[in-house]
């Protein structure tokens, strides 16, 4: 039993650096066997997907390492010439967004004086959502100003754009916007 305790306090790491040909204590002398054992979250990976933050104005860049089909860990992209594989504290836990059990996946609609909420199908709460928009268009058009001069815009629609929105989804969005007679068109990242 005592050869059995020396060997073991002759493995501890500190005995090791301090005993071995490394006077300070660097290199192999210093891994313990549970550094030996443990391995990256990242190795079992199937597949690593380049994505955006979801967050701030700054869009840095993220790996999102996928296993069987689930996100299994979102890391900083060093790739990315933006964040340079660095990520906020939000940034760095968003692979809560898509892994947590809160998460909303279907549509949740509370009707107007109502205390609950109800699940919808997607097709019904697009429609409605079109109903609404046709309908305040409609109720807030201005066709003049009171001398007679054409206007042609409603003041009932607006639109606040998010910041992870890239160029093209942000033209398509003033496109649509603009064609509906909507004025107010503004996006995060120029705030």
């Amino acid at each position: 039993m005592g050869r059995t305790v020396m060997a073991e306090w002759l493995r501890w790491p500190v005995v090791r650096q301090l005993t071995g040909a490394d006077p300070l204590g660097r290199g192999p002398a210093a891994r313990s066997r549970r550094t030996d054992e443990r391995r990256a979250r990242t190795e079992d990976a199937d597949a690593v997907v380049r994505s955006v933050c979801p967050y701030c104005a700054v869009g840095c860049g993220q790996r999102v390492f996928v296993q069987d089909g689930a996100v299994t860990q979102i890391e900083g992209d060093p790739d990315s010439p933006i964040s340079r594989g660095r990520l906020c504290p939000k940034g760095s836990a968003s692979r809560e967004l898509v892994t947590s059990p809160l998460r909303q996946t279907k549509v949740r609609y509370r009707r107007p004086h109502g205390t609950g909420w109800e699940d919808l199908d997607l097709d019904t709460a697009l429609d409605m959502i079109a109903d609404r928009v046709l309908a305040t268009r409609a109720a807030t058009w201005q066709d003049a100003d009171a001398d007679g001069r054409p206007l042609r815009r409603t003041t009932g629609i607006a639109s606040l754009g998010g910041a992870t929105l890239d160029n093209e989804e942000n033209y398509l969005m003033k496109k649509l916007y603009t064609a509906l007679g909507a004025i107010q068109v503004e996006n995060q990242a120029r705030i």
